[in-house]
């Protein structure tokens, strides 16, 4: 279920500020994932990349923060275009 926040992002450092308190993914070390953004129309997708010498796991997931209210919704660990339109199927079912 989507978690609402206080402010809609404006851009997307302000919507990495509102998801890192809620998405922290790890490599197997122990140590944070960097995280990138991807903007796109309704939203923007946060998800995390690891260095070439971690070993490729399954499962996880994005965040992507609404451009309307803040709200925070977790979706599949797909390529950034899937996890955007999956996004967009069950948030704007008829553009």
């Amino acid at each position: 279920m989507p978690e609402p926040e206080s402010t809609a992002p404006t851009t997307p450092e302000e919507a990495l500020t509102i998801a890192r308190p809620h998405f922290h993914p790890r490599c197997r070390d122990g140590s944070p994932a960097s995280l990138h953004v991807r903007e796109f129309d309704l939203g923007y997708l946060i998800y995390a990349t690891f260095p070439p010498t971690e070993p490729r796991s399954f499962g996880g997931s994005h965040l992507v923060v609404s451009k309307v209210d803040g709200a925070l919704t977790f979706v599949p660990n797909f390529p950034p275009e899937s996890a955007i339109a999956l996004y967009r199927r069950r948030h704007h079912p008829n553009p």
